[in-house]
């Protein structure tokens, strides 16, 4: 069957996807000018994959509810036209069919398209193809100004596509993008390879990064996992259309824990390439043990569509709202923990320093690595390399992200926010920067100086001049 008569991706159902779309731009269009004048313009939206507390909006939200969908996958140019607020569980779901994916998706099925873009995303691919924005070929934009722009890489509104990632809403909301896909294979051939110490782990992700090989096999993904400092793996991805059994770690097998052996031969295991992408989500990578999900007497009996993270994201959030957690620590005599939720960048010769640092101070683990590049994709039109101002990795760098996920005993007498405080100050010194979707605690000339200084003030200017959406150190830092 030709790829162009699949149901649902024909031309007519393809005008059909753009006539629902102009509608859904209409209903947000309407909401914005029913937001009073002096109230802060937010979505209205009933998922988050944010992590940081934020302050009560009485005012009416964006309505968002017409943005969530794809709008037209064209399987010959490699590319989709998507809604903003579309998730990846959507968009993966529409690209597959065709043997495609985007060039990077993110571990959680409910984060959406135009939240990996203003807010960043990454995942196992990030070391071959970057992160979320830079697959982005064009977007519109509801600025605060109340317009919609088209921004390309080269165009009329080329600063608001370079200042765009990492803005989380403060210069304008994405209502369509269009992206490049990827060609993928039906299944995903993994190694996990152990590593003895941090240093050995550091050398062998560089050398992987650098030749996308490892042991005369190509390596199309890459990811890791630190134990303790004596354990940790790198997991090698490659994709086959080999058939062959593989793996299902939706039901009582672990896929975290399918990563450990004490082989000196890398362990070998198999999964589809919807499993593969998703692997991460059933489990909320390992923080479903807090709820109880991993022990097998609990596990066999919690729904199957209760297992992944939009759902264990609700429980957190009551959570936050009941300070249920804290209760239960007062009740035994503990003190109140603090939440340590964060994903930050190093440059790749620093992780190791960076890990033992972590590990020594901070009593989390396991913690997750995940390299990335920015893509090579030559020069732009203007003759200039491509760049991210709020976000400044260097290019023809490798840095590596570590992700850590759960919470530590507070000290008495100690500044809120103690091991975040510490944490952000030796990021900085490593030459790093951190991930806004959680807590942050940076004074404003040092947020100023990490997230885009003087180009953000004019960014700000430009597009929303009367500063209907909240700066982004309002956001970010004082939770505005």
């Amino acid at each position: 069957m030709s790829l162009l008569g699949k149901a649902g991706h024909t031309p007519a159902a393809h005008e059909s996807g753009f006539a629902a779309h102009r509608a859904g731009v209409d209903r947000l269009l309407a909401s914005y000018r029913a937001i009073p004048a002096n109230a802060d313009v937010r979505l209205a939206k009933k998922t988050s994959n944010l992590f940081r507390a934020r302050a009560k909006n009485t005012a009416p939200g964006l309505d968002v509810s017409g943005l969530t969908k794809v709008i037209q996958v064209d399987p010959v140019a490699k590319t989709a036209d998507v809604a903003g607020m579309t998730t990846y569980e959507e968009l993966v779901a529409a690209t597959l069919p065709y043997g495609l994916a985007p060039l990077v998706v993110p571990q959680l099925k409910t984060i959406t398209l135009g939240g990996a873009v203003t807010g960043l995303g990454i995942e196992s691919t990030s070391f071959r193809n970057g992160l979320p924005h830079e697959s982005v070929l064009e977007m519109d934009v509801l600025t605060g100004a109340g317009e919609i722009i088209t921004a390309t890489p080269d165009g009329e509104y080329s600063d608001l596509f370079r200042g765009f990632p990492n803005s989380y809403g403060t210069l304008g909301y994405t209502v369509r993008l269009k992206i490049e896909l990827e060609a993928v294979q039906p299944y995903v051939a993994l190694r996990h390879v152990r590593c003895h110490d941090l240093r050995e782990l550091e050398t062998t992700l560089a050398r992987i990064v650098t030749e996308k090989t490892y042991d005369g096999e190509r390596v199309d993904y890459l990811d890791g996992v630190v134990f303790t400092a004596g354990e940790s793996y790198l997991t090698l991805g490659r994709q086959t259309d080999e058939p062959g059994p593989v793996s299902d770690y939706t039901g009582m097998d672990i896929y975290y824990r399918s990563i450990q052996h004490d082989s000196t031969r890398p362990k070998r295991d198999r999964l589809t390439i919807h499993d593969y992408l998703w692997r991460w989500d059933t489990d909320w990578f390992w923080c479903s043990r807090a709820f109880g999900t991993q022990n097998p007497k609990i596990r066999r009996f919690w729904p199957k569509r209760y297992r992944r993270s939009s759902f264990y994201w609700k429980l957190i959030a009551l959570d936050h709202k009941y300070h249920i957690g804290d209760k239960l620590e007062a009740r035994q005599g503990n003190p109140p923990r603090e939440r340590v939720v964060q994903d930050i960048e190093v440059p790749v010769e620093r992780t190791a320093d960076f890990v033992e640092w972590f590990l020594r101070e901070i009593p989390i683990e396991p913690i997750w690595l995940c390299p990335l590049r920015l893509r090579d994709t030559g020069q732009a039109a203007s003759g200039s390399e491509r760049t991210w101002p709020l976000y400044p990795l260097e290019p023809h760098r490798t840095y590596v992200n570590v992700g850590f996920w759960s919470a530590v005993p507070t000290v008495p007498g100690q500044q809120e926010g103690a091991a975040n405080r510490a944490i952000e100050q030796t990021v900085t010194d490593f030459d790093g920067h951190k991930s806004l979707y959680s807590d942050a605690y940076y004074d404003k000339d040092e947020f100023s100086a990490l997230y885009g200084g003087s180009t953000y003030t004019e960014l700000k200017k430009r597009y929303d001049p009367d500063q209907r959406l909240l700066d982004l150190y309002s956001k970010a830092v004082q939770r505005k």
